[in-house]
């Protein structure tokens, strides 16, 4: 009987396929066939670990998520025990911005699969907005850390997603627009500076 590992390595080797895919010629290029030949396995393969054309873009999806998550841990886990909320804002915002190749490729896809959200059949709104809403959790809990507990609950939330929202912009321009790759950090911070000392 294969080993759970052995699963989880095929999965994660479809999913890589599929990534690639997605990235050259957008969802509609995701076909069984496509990331099947792209993973060098069978289309039953692909069947068989996912099922549906669905499930196996939104297995992509959360493994891109997943990737992201990861950096964004490693990132603030540099910052030591007891970090300033400031600090670990930016650090969450620039640990999520297309910086070099891996994250520049992810934030493709992402853009990618947002705009499958607007139109479906196989990707519908809510199934990505999981990600966006534990970041504006995380960002609201350090507001809440800057501003005190007395701080108001809806202006916290606000300008957590005014934040989100405005990265999900910034990390957009950047793959078509150099000059706001190279000022990314300068913009973060001029972001932080007008939300934070607001």
């Amino acid at each position: 009987m294969p080993r759970l590992a052995d699963h989880e390595e095929r999965r994660s080797a479809i999913t890589g396929a599929a990534r690639r895919v997605i990235a050259r010629g957008g969802l509609e290029a995701a076909t069984f066939q496509s990331v099947a030949a792209e993973a060098g396995v069978s289309v039953r393969s692909v069947q068989y670990y996912f099922g549906t054309k669905r499930e196996f873009l939104l297995a992509t999806h959360r493994a891109v998520v997943a990737d992201s998550g990861a950096r964004l841990a490693a990132v603030v886990g540099t910052l030591g025990t007891a970090p300033a909320p400031r600090d670990v804002v930016r650090a969450i915002l620039l640990a999520l911005l297309p910086l070099d190749a891996q994250s520049r490729r992810d934030a493709v896809i992402l853009g990618i699969f947002h705009a499958a959200a607007l139109t479906g059949p196989d990707v519908e709104s809510g199934d990505t907005t999981g990600a966006p809403n534990y970041i504006v959790g995380v960002v609201a809990a350090q507001l809440r850390a800057l501003r005190g507990a007395e701080a108001d609950e809806k202006t916290l939330v606000a300008d957590a997603e005014i934040i989100l929202l405005a990265l999900g912009g910034l990390a957009q321009g950047m793959l078509t627009n150099d000059d706001y790759a190279a000022r990314a950090p300068e913009l973060v911070d001029h972001l932080l500076d007008r939300v934070l000392d607001a």
